[in-house]
């Protein structure tokens, strides 16, 4: 069937919004009709040709999303026809060494690995542009009408929830909050410094109001992302300048846990050098390839820990509902999130919105 999408054809350029071909679902497979897909950092990242998994164009980018079952292949059976689904970016196996252990972020199976580079379990699309096979971003390209994803990627939510929220849950908001809880399993009571209040950053507040955490200091360059930062939850706020000695003078000795959701070169140790004996440092932002990480030897003397994450380590199935029933019971504040709401076909605009700092999140809406 032909369906309208957003296609990528040359790295640093706009986007192409095009028909494009999509077929229907094979075995094990699901094809949803997007309803919502938010504007992610790793979609520009991609876009820009900076990104270690997308290389072959023509592509399809998108993949923080949610919308319609409209059919299903062979082998199906956890979803069905008119379902409501938010479509996950790791579709674990269940089956391998990792899953078996609960990790299931890590899970190396065949159809998870094929969709990190773009394609199916088999190495081929769903997609095609002009006749060339397109990869899609993480397997799913929800910068489109359509996507054919794995059954395990489809989690299903309650049909009165929106869809324009509903998406952000599939990347933003579980790698933010899943950072606090899954990774760093920030206890209550406890100091936080989130440096990189965007999108992710914001979750990452929330996440650690969630976890009763009393010491939220908000960190970033953007007065005006402080600012959203205290409205979800932060305690503090201060521009990044020497973070050390800025959080040292809220929190005697550092903080607790450290996240640094920048990516930028130079953040992360900074957040380390911020965080107490002890303490926990996290990094969430993506920094660029080849990049060394700075970080003071003598500070890992004092039992100080640095961890890393993909995805805030989240297990679908299991943490994709528990917020949407957190959002739904009004403990998560998913609305604001969204800065704007716009048409496929203003898709290029929404990435220079991203790029210039100007939103928390864009949201690709669908009719």
């Amino acid at each position: 069937m032909l369906m309208r999408a957003a296609v990528l054809t040359g790295f640093g350029r706009p986007m192409e919004v095009r028909q494009v071909e999509i077929a229907g679902p094979g075995p094990g497979e699901v094809r949803v009709r997007i309803k919502a897909s938010g504007v992610c950092g790793s979609d520009i990242k991609a876009l820009d040709g900076k990104s270690p998994v997308v290389r072959e164009l023509p592509f399809v980018l998108g993949h923080e999303s949610a919308g319609i079952v409209e059919s299903v292949g062979a082998g199906v059976t956890g979803v069905r026809p008119g379902d409501h689904v938010i479509i996950a970016m790791n579709g674990a196996c269940g089956r391998c060494r990792d899953c078996g252990a609960g990790r299931f972020h890590l899970c190396s199976g065949k159809a998870r690995m094929a969709a990190i580079m773009g394609t199916m379990h088999d190495g081929t699309t769903r997609v095609t542009v002009d006749g060339v096979p397109a990869r899609t971003m993480i397997g799913i390209g929800s910068f489109a009408e359509y996507a054919v994803v794995n059954e395990p990627m489809c989690v299903k939510i309650d049909k009165n929830a929106p869809f324009d929220t509903m998406c952000l849950l599939a990347c933003g908001v579980v790698t933010g909050v899943g950072a606090v809880l899954n990774v760093a399993e920030v206890a209550p009571g406890s100091s936080v410094l989130v440096a990189g209040c965007g999108g992710v950053g914001l979750n990452v507040v929330q996440g650690a109001a969630l976890a009763g955490a009393t010491t939220i200091i908000a960190a970033d360059v953007a007065e005006p992302k402080l600012k959203l930062a205290r409205e979800f939850g932060a305690t503090h706020a201060v521009l990044s300048a020497d973070l050390p000695r800025q959080v040292g003078e809220i929190v005697r000795g550092g903080v607790d846990y450290a996240f640094d959701v920048t990516g930028v070169p130079g953040v992360l140790g900074a957040a380390f050098a911020a965080t107490r004996p002890g303490g926990t440092t996290v990094m969430v932002g993506s920094p660029p390839q080849g990049q060394p990480l700075s970080i003071e030897p003598g500070l890992l003397f004092a039992s100080r820990r640095l961890m890393g994450t993909q995805g805030g380590d989240a297990a679908p199935l299991r943490d994709l509902p528990m917020l949407a029933g957190q959002y739904l019971r009004g403990r998560l504040d998913l609305d604001r999130l969204v800065s704007e709401r716009v048409p496929l076909e203003e898709v290029n605009e929404a990435v220079r919105h991203v790029r210039e700092g100007a939103v928390a999140r864009s949201v690709i809406v669908f009719d």
